[in-house]
């Protein structure tokens, strides 16, 4: 994978190809970014260009047999690690080993795809995956070995917020002395889901969300047409991933804003109708039979909603990028039932029920308590 192949982002790329030509090579660096922003075909086009000894970051100009081997992802010096759980196929000690075969197919054909796709590419997005201690002793052992073509060796851990306490503790010693011409590149979305001592020990680099004339380019060059591409660039705000969910109509948004709708306006029949109180029960059963990382992702959503409601209300409509396409509800209807008076116990209500939830709690029960609470809370008076 070569830096020409990322969308955007000419900044970063020039930073760190200029630092690799000038020889400052951090040995540790955390790709913090949004999802669909390209943090990881980044990390993998700038090992590429290490290994390979690459001059120009738009081809390649370095060793051809090892830049065939890279674009495969099949070097024998570039090891990943990323989350996984048991599944079907690995029934105990799940590795990322475990899972080359899906990765490699992964990061070929979704470059820019977050967790949930890849829970879904090995069948556990009904459980909560995880980098854990066993994976942090394979990749000790891998970078102690020496490189097998005698240059840097590198790893690449994708979505490292999800090392446990226990395997980031275990990483702390090699990321602080790796052994010579080793190179480890982390990468998160939420910064604040990794522990100090880590954060502490890597120069981080910080990913801006991909410009709408990016993702409109490579939209256009996919076969769509010129509106409908800047319409959906807007709607991604920056999400190169999710641009592309919702241009081959495959975007969990799109399931998601059919049970936020019908959340809400069963929340709202709910106020003085006992009855309606079944709807909401009904709800939430249906979302509970679904997957914890599901849920989260959900409920991750109506945040965003949320927000985009409140900044609509406030007279903040060009900051507004969301679209609703269930007939009849509209976002700027919904927006003055959202504002100073309850936006802040709403959103916290939301992140409280997400942490119940990957806390192993009752989804079910966690959910109904959920909707009670938003039924009183969508018809609080503003102040």
């Amino acid at each position: 994978m070569l830096f020409k192949d990322i969308l955007g982002l000419t900044h970063i790329k020039d930073h760190l190809t200029s630092s690799a030509d000038a020889g400052r090579i951090p040995h540790a660096q955390l790709f913090i970014g949004p999802e669909g922003c390209g943090k990881l075909p980044m990390a993998i086009s700038y090992v590429q260009y290490l290994l390979c000894g690459n001059t120009d970051g738009e081809n390649s100009t370095g060793d051809n047999s090892c830049n065939v081997k890279c674009n495969s992802l099949s070097h024998p010096d570039i090891h990943f690690a990323f989350p996984v759980a048991n599944s079907d196929k690995v029934k105990s000690h799940a590795v990322s080993d475990s899972y080359m075969k899906e990765w490699r197919q992964f990061v070929t054909e979704q470059p820019y795809g977050n967790l949930f796709d890849w829970y879904k590419m090995i069948g556990i997005e009904n459980k909560q995956g995880q980098i854990g201690v066993e994976e942090a002793q394979i990749m000790v052992k891998k970078l102690s070995l020496k490189s097998y073509e005698g240059g840097y060796k590198a790893m690449i851990i994708w979505m490292a917020e999800k090392m446990n306490t226990a395997t980031a503790n275990k990483l702390l010693k090699l990321i602080e002395e790796p052994p010579n011409k080793t190179i480890l590149i982390l990468i998160a979305e939420d910064e604040e889901q990794i522990i100090q001592t880590i954060l502490s020990r890597c120069q981080i680099l910080r990913f801006p969300p991909v410009a709408e004339g990016a993702i409109v380019e490579a939209l256009v060059e996919r076969g769509m047409g010129k509106e409908d591409a800047i319409r959906i660039s807007h709607e991604a705000n920056g999400n190169f991933n999710k641009a592309l969910d919702f241009m081959n109509n495959d975007s969990e948004d799109l399931v998601f804003e059919k049970w936020f709708v019908q959340w809400v306006r069963s929340a709202f029949r709910a106020k003085g109708n006992k009855g309606a109180i079944h709807d909401l029960i009904a709800w939430s059963e249906l979302v509970a039979k679904t997957g914890r990382e599901t849920q989260k992702k959900f409920l991750s959503y109506c945040i965003s909603v949320m927000r985009q409601a409140l900044l609509i209300n406030y007279n903040a409509k060009d900051l507004a990028f969301m679209r609703f396409h269930v007939e009849g509800f509209k976002l700027e209807k919904f927006a003055p039932f959202v504002h100073e008076g309850n936006i802040l116990l709403i959103v916290k209500e939301l992140e409280d029920a997400s942490y119940h939830i990957e806390r192993n709690g009752n989804a079910k029960l966690i959910l109904i308590d959920l909707s009670i609470k938003l039924t009183r809370l969508l018809h609080a008076k503003a102040a």
